[in-house]
């Protein structure tokens, strides 16, 4: 039943997608920020995560499965080519908002196929691959079949998109991709540009940082659910935030992004200071900054420890902690608290 059902679903997509086709023909206003009239058989090649996405010209009715890849395409200015948005887990930033306005929300959480469907889109792009699968938008194989392009951040597919890149780079890497793909190469270029000197600034001062031969430790706690902390291990950003302002991530020998982990460990890691992530606009609870803190005081281990009973603790959104546009914010808010809290001299 189950296959059968997603056959159905794959019939119907081809046969909306065709529909679609034959009435997108005219680009939109404003099709290009750096080219509006940029020839409609422009054709580009990318590769993404394994496979090779061909395009005859820039898509006209693009579709981001998470709030990560939708910011970053309206960070392009492509918002005129964006038919649909899905699992947006905060507000987006005020710079944003007006654009963002302007794009269906084709699902609050993740879409599934059906939604996908009902946009017609001509590309697709997420952040991670675990939102392509059967039960939720669809295989990039049946995407595919489908003559639909799907994009997936390098920051998710090191091995094939960029072995040896650190995380920001494949992050910039995403910026070029997109932006040959919808004929705003420039204005990506640029964006990766801009980005590249936040971090090289913030990494300005890696040496200062260490004391007595040591970098200081930090541990990064994004989330307390059913009052269980998540902090950050070795293959998630934060890591990567860590050596860039010479500090030192206390869960580095855990290979996971967030694991769980108990506070008992976290006061015997004993870190020197700790960033807590703020996601007090996805609203669960344990989400806020405000609640991790007091989590941490009413632990009779972890409120003993120096780092929160000196208030050696950095506020930072919970979302830029994960890969994105925003991300090179919460780098600069790491360092500069940093410097405060004289890591840095």
């Amino acid at each position: 039943m189950r296959q059968h059902h997603r056959a159905r679903l794959g019939t119907a997509l081809a046969l909306t997608l065709a529909m679609a086709c034959a009435g997108c023909s005219t680009a939109p206003e404003g099709r290009s920020p750096e080219n509006p009239g940029a020839a409609a058989d422009s054709a580009t090649t990318v590769t993404s995560c394994g496979r090779t996405l061909a395009f005859a010209r820039p898509p006209e009715r693009a579709v981001t499965l998470d709030q990560t890849s939708t910011e970053t395409l309206l960070e392009l200015g492509l918002q005129g080519r964006m038919v649909g948005t899905a699992n947006l887990k905060t507000k987006v930033p005020d710079l944003y908002r007006d654009a963002y306005a302007t794009v269906p929300v084709i699902a609050p959480k993740i879409a599934t196929a059906e939604q996908l469907r009902s946009a017609t889109p001509d590309f697709v792009v997420a952040g991670s691959a675990d939102l392509y699968t059967g039960d939720r938008a669809g295989t990039r194989e049946e995407l595919g079949a489908l003559k639909v392009p799907s994009f997936v951040s390098a920051v998710d597919c090191p091995e094939r998109d960029g072995a040896g890149k650190s995380p920001f780079e494949l992050l910039f890497s995403d910026y070029e991709r997109l932006g040959a793909v919808f004929g705003v190469g420039e204005r990506a270029r640029a964006l990766a540009e801009e980005q590249r000197a936040v971090v090289a600034k913030a990494g300005a001062n890696v040496a200062g940082a260490a004391r007595d031969g040591r970098p200081p430790s930090v541990v990064y706690l994004y989330s307390v659910f059913n009052g269980m902390p998540y902090v950050a291990g070795r293959t998630g950003l934060p890591h990567e935030m860590s050596r860039i302002v010479g500090a030192r991530n206390a869960f580095d020998d855990v290979n996971e992004d967030w694991p769980e982990v108990s506070w008992e460990e976290v006061a015997r890691r004993d870190p020197d200071f700790i960033v807590v992530g703020d996601l007090s606009e996805r609203g669960r609870p344990g989400d806020s900054a405000v609640e991790k803190r007091a989590a941490m005081a009413a632990d009779p281990l972890v409120s003993k420890l120096p780092a929160v009973r000196d208030n050696r603790i950095i506020v930072v959104p919970g979302i830029e902690l994960d890969p994105s546009v925003r991300s090179v914010h919460a780098l600069e808010l790491l360092a500069r608290g940093m410097k405060d809290l004289g890591h840095v001299r």
